[in-house]
């Protein structure tokens, strides 16, 4: 992803001097948040709220009447899981009216996705809602959802006027299930809880090279364990698959259903002994696309891929487009395309060099693939990032999609979402597809610290039983001295120099291999005791068959770093100076992934140092010059709230 350069500049380099109207906000800020508990924790951010200091909050765990001619099956549950009895005769009305239009809100055409504009007006014994349409009345119903959080003695909504809209239309995540079996009690579990905050999209990626996860009942030698290198046997029935599209759509969620075509195919070419770019493979792909459309009925798309594969077959792309359309749906390809993007309907942009494809919409993922993340800044730039470099969406600018591609086997679906950093991935990305991007993205990071206070308000409610390694960094300041200058940067991890740095540009751009860079900070305790500290210095993708360094290395470009002038020796890496191939389970290399270096902080100030050569890594492809250090509880769980001075 291309980062503005002003906010690399706030993130990476000077902290600009705060002004008065900004400093007199933050602490307007900080008096609101510790005043109303449920309404600064609104993720994402509704476009148009205010309070009725006056009114009494909505108290739910009462007798409700119900008025909805929407017949909206999550608002039902909304109340009825806060303690709500719903009956005919009743002082508190929730009603629910569809209107056609928002005046205020902002739409455009997007094929399969409604308006979903909505009004939200809470009064002591009344909710009323007013939606453009049935899609419209869910996401209010999240946002009661939301609002009924964090109540210790029964819940209840606050008295507010919410006019709310997303400023992109398509807000997803995918996940690569084709390489890593997710069961289906799992993905309904991310459907839901990611549903909260307004994702309407689960692209579903079902076939790769090391196997096919879609039950082909003409062809059942797809799905035979012999054909599959990963997680042999592991596949979705056409049943199950109903029943997720039918699962997801209650919540408001569209199911984009994937079978990559010709490309990422060995495990069908295993299954069916030849190759898809052939007049039998054409035969075969019509069969199971028909049988994919009757196993999804509601899903406006399917999804070819056509990504990384030499089209030697002219006619193979249009073929199984036309036969796609002529079942009655929309096609999806990946752009850039081994066929021609623009004879696509919906064009997913995949590569840091992809362009949008003119008078198509289009979903921008360049840069977006969680995979490639590190736990800290990756997630920052990720909320900061523009849609395409746009405000709002239009009818060529479709959305976001946030994307897990695990190449990496990892032992387990929580280390699939822990070591990705799937929610705050997702959320962040999400986030800001629903509030669009201000025109002054100089104002826009200030409120990164807000997004950040929200994501951890949920991380301990709704989302507190899932691995989040995210804890907050905001408050981290560093001191870094390179070649007789001084920089000033700020969170848990900071670039020096990004791997994809004509892209994304770290704090030191014009560094040259053989620099070295000093990096310090003073942190304040309160107290002597013992903290949880997160350490690292290479990120491993979980895209790569990358070499762990030896034990007493941090990483192959010689990184050291000490507290209070004792140095911290690096882990005992359980894969020390070995290559671990794709199909060996990444150990303990990426932070996540292991318990927190237990330390010892002094009372007053303790000094963290830390010395960072920039060197050449030939056993590593991605060459982040890079560090992260935060200090924590023990278990990792939660940032300590300590005061960093460099």
């Amino acid at each position: 992803m291309k980062v503005p350069t002003d906010i690399v500049k706030l993130q990476n380099r000077e902290i600009k001097q705060v002004g008065p109207r900004v400093l007199l906000g933050l602490l307007l800020w900080c008096f609101y948040t510790l005043a109303a508990a449920r309404v600064p924790h609104l993720l994402p951010k509704p476009q148009l709220l205010s309070e009725k200091a006056s009114e009494k909050a909505f108290l739910m765990g009462r007798k409700v009447v119900l008025d909805d001619p929407s017949g909206c099956w999550l608002l039902r549950r909304v109340l009825e899981e806060n303690g709500c009895e719903l009956v005919e005769k009743s002082k508190s009305r929730v009603e629910v009216r569809l209107v056609g239009a928002i005046p205020e809100a902002h739409d455009y055409r997007l094929h399969g996705y409604e308006n979903e504009a909505y009004r939200l007006n809470v009064t002591e014994n009344e909710i009323r809602i007013e939606a453009a349409t049935p899609t419209g009345v869910i996401r209010a119903a999240q946002t009661l959802q939301q609002l009924a959080e964090g109540y210790q003695n029964g819940a209840a909504v606050e008295a507010v006027a919410i006019t709310d809209w997303p400023a992109f239309k398509l807000r997803g995540f995918m996940h690569d299930c084709g390489r890593s079996f997710i069961p289906i009690d799992d993905l309904k579990r991310h459907i839901r809880l990611l549903s909260r905050f307004k994702i309407n999209t689960f692209h579903w990626h079902l076939t790769e090279n090391q196997a096919w996860r879609f039950e082909v009942k003409s062809y059942p030698q797809l799905t035979a364990a012999s054909s599959m290198t990963r997680h042999a046997g592991q596949f979705y029935t056409q049943e199950q698959c109903r029943e997720l599209e039918a699962y997801a759509r209650q919540y408001g969620v569209m199911v984009i259903p994937e079978i990559d075509m010709p490309g990422h195919s060995a495990a069908f070419e295993r299954a069916m002994g030849h190759a898809m770019q052939t007049a039998q493979g054409l035969r075969e792909l019509k069969t199971i696309l028909a049988e994919l459309v009757g196993a999804f009925p509601m899903a406006p798309y399917i999804h070819l891929g056509a990504d990384e594969v030499k089209i030697t077959m002219p006619e193979f792309l249009p073929t199984m487009m036309a036969w796609t359309r002529s079942l009655g749906r929309k096609v999806v390809v990946w752009n850039p395309s081994g066929g021609d993007a623009r004879q696509a309907d919906l064009v997913q942009v995949w590569h840091r060099t992809g362009q949008l494809v003119r008078g198509r919409p289009n979903i921008d993922c360049r840069l977006n693939y969680l995979n490639h993340f590190d736990t800290f800044s990756d997630i920052a730039a990720n909320y900061l990032r523009p849609i395409f470099n746009a405000s709002q969406g239009s009818e060529e600018m479709a959305g976001t999609i946030a994307c897990t591609w695990n190449d990496h086997v990892l032992p387990s679906v929580a280390d699939i979402v822990r070591q990705n950093g799937f929610y705050a991935g997702v959320i962040s990305s999400t986030s800001r597809a629903w509030e669009g991007s201000p025109e002054n993205s100089l104002l826009e990071i200030r409120l990164l610290d807000t997004w950040e206070q929200k994501f951890l308000f949920h991380k301990t409610h709704s989302l507190r039983d899932e691995p989040i390694p995210y804890v907050r960094q905001s408050h981290l300041r560093w001191k870094v001295d390179f070649k007789g200058k001084t920089h000033e940067a700020w969170g848990a991890t900071v670039y020096l120099n990004h791997t994809w740095r004509q892209h994304v540009e770290g704090l030191l751009p014009l560094a040259q291999k053989g620099d070295t860079a000093y990096v310090s900070t003073r942190v304040f305790s309160p107290e002597e005791q013992k903290v949880g500290a997160l350490i690292e210095f290479q990120n491993y993708s979980r895209s790569d068959a990358d070499t762990v360094p030896e034990y007493g290395r941090w990483d192959f470009r010689g990184s050291r770093v000490w507290l209070n002038d004792v140095e911290i020796i690096a882990p005992l890496w359980r894969n020390h100076g070995k290559k671990v191939p794709l199909e060996t389970p990444l150990a303990d290399e990426n932070l996540t992934a292991r318990p927190p270096i237990v330390l010892h902080l002094n009372k007053g100030w303790n000094t963290v140092r830390m010395v960072l050569p920039y060197a050449e890594t030939p056993k590593i492809r991605l060459n982040k010059w890079m560090f992260s250090f935060i200090f924590t509880t023990p278990d990792g769980s939660r940032a300590l709230d300590l005061d960093y001075r460099p």
